[in-house]
This record gives C-alpha cells, sequence and structure tokens, in this order.
C-alpha cells in the first residue's frame, strides 16, 4: 500500500471517530428517552403521531410482540412499494411518463428497498417516476434502516435488562429513530451535497446542445417502422448523428443522503456513485465514504454506554476497524499493481514492469484508484451497495475483496443496526468457543450463554450462507442463470456468486456484467434478499428476549474479558474463520481461479 493510500485510511479513519463519537453519546440519549436536542421542539409531534396511530407509548412488548409488528410493518411496506411501480403511470411527479414497472422488476425493488439491500436490476433514470423514487424508495431507506437500528437496540436491551420479558416498543423505537436521528442527519447531508453539486428539483429532463456530434448505429426501420433485416438475417445497421444530450432531472439530493446514511445504496441514476450529478466532487465522495460509516461506528459506541462498560464499544468498532483496514490494503494494493496483460504489451510501464497507472478498467479518472478502493471497500464493508465504479472490472483479487467482505456477514461495520447486531452474534459464538476451551459455561457482558442462545446464534450464522450457495448452484445449473452471464468461464461464476451473496446479505452492489433484470434473477434475488434479512432479525430478537430474562452474574476472576486485545483477536478469528469454511470452495472456482489465469496471461 503506497503512502498517498494510508494518508487517505488514516484521514478516513481519524474523521470518522471525530464524527461517530458525539454521534453515539446523542443517540444513546434518545434511545434512552431523555428530552434532549431536537425531541424538545418534536415531541408533541411525536405523541400526537402514537395518538393517531393507537400506540401505547409506555408500554413495551415481549420479543415475539416486538417480531409481528417488524414484520407486519416491513410486509406492508412491501405492497406499498411494489403498488406505486405499478400504478406510477397514472400517477402524478412523472414528467417523462415512465411507464409501469413490469410485475417481476416490481417484486425484487419492493423487496430489495424494504430489506436495506437497494439491489437494483433496472436504470433508475429510465424507469422509475419522480414520486416513485420519493414516495417509495427514498421513504423505505429512511424505514428501512431504522429497522436495523431497532433490532440492535432490542438486542442490546437483552444484555442490559435482567428477569424481564420485555424489550422496548418497536413502533416507539422506530419513531424515535427516523424523527431524531435519521431525518436530522438527512437534511444536513443533503444541503452540503447540494452545494458541491449534487442535483435536486422536479423539473422535466433536460435536452442540451453538445459541442460536437455524437456518430452512433441504430437498427434500419422501413416506412411502416418494421426492422430490416440482411440476408444473414440480422438487423442491418444505418450511421446516426446527433448534437443533443439528454440529461435526466430529479430530486437527487434528498435521497443521496438517506442513501448513504442509511447504509442503502441504491442510486437515483444507473450509474449510481459514479453519476456526476450524485457525486459530482472528491469533497462529495469523501463525504459519502465517511456517511456510509457514520452510523454504524457511532452505534459502536452507543453499545458502550448503554452496556455500562465503554470498552465494549471500544472493543467491537476496533474488531471492525482492523479488518476493514486490512481489506483496504488488499484491494488497493491489487488495483494499483495492475494486470500483468498489459505489461506484456509495453504499455504505461513503470521501471519495475508493472502498470504505472494501475488498473484504471472501469473506475472515474476524478476519483483513481485510492479514492475508489476506499469506496469500494467502505460501501462493501457496511451493507450499503452504493458504488463509484464498475465493480465488474476490478482485478481478481480486487473483486475477490469486497465479496469476501458480504461474505462474512456484513459485520465489518456493517449496515445501519445490522452490522453490530451481526457482531454481536459472532462475539456470542466467540465466549461460546472460549468457553469450551476453558471447560467454563460461556458469559458474555453478564449473561450466560446456553443452548437456545446457540441454537438461535447458528440459525443466524447459517441463514446467509446457505441462501448464497444454494441460489447460486441453481443459478449455474438452469439455462435462466446462464443465460444472464456475460462473461465466460470463472468470471462468469463470480457474476453469480457475487450477486447472491450481494442480495442475501443486503449489500446491493453487483458485478455489473451479470444480466440480472430477468424473471428468473428478479424472484431469486428478491427470495434470497427477503430471507435474507428477516430470518435473521428473527432469531436475533430471540435472543434478545431470552437474554432480558436471564439474571445478571457478577464478574469473577474465571470471567473471560470482552474488551481488551485477547478478545478482539478472538473475535476477529471467529469472523474469518466461519468465513472462510462457508465461502472459500466457492471463492476458489470464482476469483481465486481467474486469479491464477490472469497470472498465467490468459
Amino acid at each position: 500500500m503506497t503512502t498517498p493510500a494510508m494518508l487517505q485510511l488514516g484521514l478516513f479513519l481519524a474523521v470518522l471517530i471525530a464524527l461517530a463519537w458525539p454521534l453515539g453519546a446523542y443517540m444513546t440519549r434518545i434511545m434512552q428517552g431523555e428530552n434532549v436536542g431536537p425531541v424538545r421542539f418534536f415531541a408533541p409531534l411525536e405523541r400526537g403521531f402514537y395518538r393517531l396511530a393507537g400506540i401505547k407509548q409506555d408500554e413495551e412488548m415481549g420479543w415475539r410482540g416486538y417480531t409481528v409488528a417488524l414484520i407486519l410493518f416491513n410486509v406492508l411496506g412491501v405492497f406499498a412499494v411494489y403498488a406505486l411501480q405499478r400504478l406510477q403511470g397514472a400517477l402524478p411527479f412523472n414528467p417523462q411518463a415512465m411507464a409501469a414497472v413490469s410485475p417481476d422488476s416490481s417484486f425484487n425493488t419492493a423487496i430489495s428497498f424494504v430489506a436495506n439491500t437497494n439491489w437494483q436490476g433496472y436504470g433508475g433514470e429510465t424507469t422509475m417516476s419522480y414520486l416513485t423514487q420519493m414516495l417509495g424508495l427514498t421513504v423505505q431507506n429512511f424505514l428501512s434502516a431504522a429497522t436495523g437500528a431497532a433490532v440492535v437496540i432490542a438486542l442490546i436491551r437483552g444484555f442490559v435488562r435482567h428477569n424481564s420479558s420485555k424489550i422496548g416498543n418497536f413502533w416507539v423505537d422506530i419513531t424515535r429513530l427516523t424523527l431524531y436521528i435519521l431525518l436530522p442527519l438527512a437534511v444536513a447531508f443533503a444541503l452540503v451535497f447540494t452545494q458541491q453539486g449534487v442535483i435536486q428539483n422536479l423539473s422535466a429532463y433536460k435536452d442540451v446542445h453538445t459541442l460536437e456530434a455524437t456518430k452512433y448505429q441504430q437498427p434500419k426501420v422501413d416506412a411502416k417502422g418494421n426492422p430490416v433485416t440482411g440476408k444473414d438475417g440480422k438487423p442491418v445497421m444505418e450511421d446516426k448523428s446527433t448534437q443533443t444530450q439528454t440529461l435526466p432531472m430529479g430530486p437527487v439530493a434528498s435521497q443521496e443522503a438517506i442513501k448513504m446514511l442509511g447504509t442503502n445504496g441504491g442510486g437515483f441514476f444507473n450509474a449510481n456513485s459514479a453519476h456526476p450529478f450524485e457525486n459530482p466532487t472528491p469533497f462529495a465522495n469523501f463525504l459519502q465514504d465517511i456517511a456510509i460509516f457514520l452510523i454504524p461506528a457511532a452505534l459502536c459506541f452507543l453499545f458502550g454506554r448503554m452496556v455500562g462498560d465503554r470498552r465494549q464499544g471500544w472493543a467491537i468498532l476496533a474488531a471492525m476497524t482492523i479488518m476493514f483496514a486490512t481489506a483496504y490494503a488488499v484491494e488497493v494494493s491489487a488495483e494499483q499493481a495492475g494486470v500483468p496483460q498489459y505489461n506484456a504489451l509495453h504499455i504505461d510501464q513503470k521501471a519495475s514492469g508493472l502498470q504505472a497507472g494501475g488498473n484504471m478498467e472501469g473506475k472515474e479518472a476524478r476519483f483513481g484508484i485510492i479514492d475508489t478502493s476506499l469506496f469500494v471497500t467502505v460501501t462493501t464493508s457496511a451493507s450499503c451497495g452504493a458504488v463509484n465504479a464498475m465493480h465488474d472490472s476490478l482485478t481478481p483479487i480486487g473483486g475477490l475483496v469486497p465479496m469476501f467482505l458480504m461474505q462474512l456477514g456484513e459485520v465489518v461495520f456493517g449496515g445501519v443496526g445490522s452490522g453490530l447486531y451481526g457482531m454481536l452474534i459472532f462475539a456470542i459464538l466467540a465466549v461460546f468457543i472460549a468457553g469450551l476451551m476453558v471447560g467454563r459455561t460461556p458469559e458474555y457482558l453478564g449473561k450466560k450463554i446456553e443452548t437456545y442462545e446457540m441454537k438461535m446464534t447458528a440459525i443466524t450464522i447459517l441463514v446467509t450462507p446457505t441462501l448464497v450457495l444454494a441460489l447460486t448452484a441453481i443459478a449455474v445449473s438452469m439455462a435462466a442463470g446462464k443465460a444472464g452471464i456475460a462473461n465466460p468461464g470463472a468470471h462468469g461464476f463470480s457474476e453469480i456468486l457475487y450477486a447472491f451473496t450481494s442480495a442475501a446479505n443486503n449489500n446491493g452492489s453487483a458485478f455489473a456484467g451479470l444480466s440480472a433484470n430477468t424473471p428468473f434473477y428478479n424472484i431469486a434475488t428478491g427470495i434470497a434478499m427477503f430471507f435474507g434479512r428477516f430470518f435473521m432479525i428473527v432469531p436475533i430478537l430471540a435472543i434478545a428476549g431470552s437474554l432480558a430474562a436471564k439474571k445478571r452474574l457478577a464478574v469473577t476472576s474465571g470471567t473471560l474479558p470482552t474488551h481488551g486485545p485477547l478478545f478482539v483477536t478472538l473475535l476477529i478469528g471467529t469472523v474469518l474463520l466461519v468465513g472462510a469454511l462457508n465461502y472459500v470452495p466457492a471463492l476458489a472456482l470464482g476469483p481465486v481461479v481467474e486469479h491464477l489465469q490472469m497470472l498465467a496471461a490468459r
């Protein structure tokens, strides 16, 4: 890793910690019900909402009631977003007269945004009306992020409480998270993004004249509009030129802010954060990196404060940071090393024989390799999925890094709430392994980890690998699955493996060489996204309920400290071991084989 890359990493982490520390303190006070900040101003609105909805603010729920409320709320969200897409042609705020979205794409997108995945098989500027973008997709960006945060708050209460059957009130949690945390942050970031050049309007698309004519080819048609074919049966192409370009407009900055802060990732435009209207400057790019990690990092500090031992939060944050920094070092080194095939052609070589500019394929020249590599690592460490480059064009090792980060369960910072609750599940597994090694009943934060917790932990950890590997196997064995592959061999397999890894782990980024907007992939990835999200949440809430009902144990000389370097090392080892056992065989068939082929210059 070069010195500029190291400086970039250091600056990023320094700014992140400086912002996340006070945010974590503020979030703790909000979720503990204190009357601070905007609460004083919005409290009457909050109470009015509860009365209107028939919610009893002071009545808490057991884990089953919390789970039912969460599932019903999100299922209703799926129906609402699906209906908006199917009806958008007849609804307002549609200046380009976008037609209804197809049933299978609507199904996929509705689940995608409700599950905080934001997988997109469509081009936003050519598919979605402004109303669908705002009322459907942007609203779910808030609510899906709040749902993940509510789950981790409930789990933390399980550690904090004792002899209790309650873990909180889902309706109160999601309201406070949205109203007092996500919404103010999104407004602040949207204003800065707008100042940087991210567009925000409701105008129709603009036709502008270009300085030079653009030449292109299109199929020739006869006087009746029917395509003309040649003797070989293929369409006859004719040369065309134009000096007009259509520029898409829309309320982008408002969606961009919560897209990043909520670790959602769904772009207003098909090019996502590589589009200059979404990500116009290097500063905006850096700010988007910060926004992705800001709330997940702040939740680590919230965790330490709520359990009464801030060292616990620092330990979790340290484990995440070490894995992230290591992944970034591998990513940027792989991309800076370039592709050996270019060396044989003596193109742009350094004295060492390697590419002087590194692998710039699929990257924005205005960001370069260092900024792009940081974005790639950040967006796949968190379950964000926003992209500022084409991941399909990464080197084999450069593509393996984001894929493996997702396969770890999106726990390296991870999504809003989902990253921390995933890491806490690994912490439970780590103390269980440690207990087996020393012959003691495992404990974590004063709670015994017993058979029930371990069963739920096993279910949580095995859900996503089962979905990823099973659906990948189905896709590569069916004609409908193989039809979407644009590249043969190992890279084509990597495209499918990446797609289901991204879907089941609720990331949303893609190796875009895979044509995934088909009924097969829309349905298959929709299933992966739904079950990958909610089949993890249910056992986690069950663990929260079980822990809350337990009594708190006193710390003794035999208690494993869970705040020092030993535990951080054990936690990292557990995460990496589980990831390796689940996915190394599949990775060997994809990016590892492709890397060996690249080295052999094939």
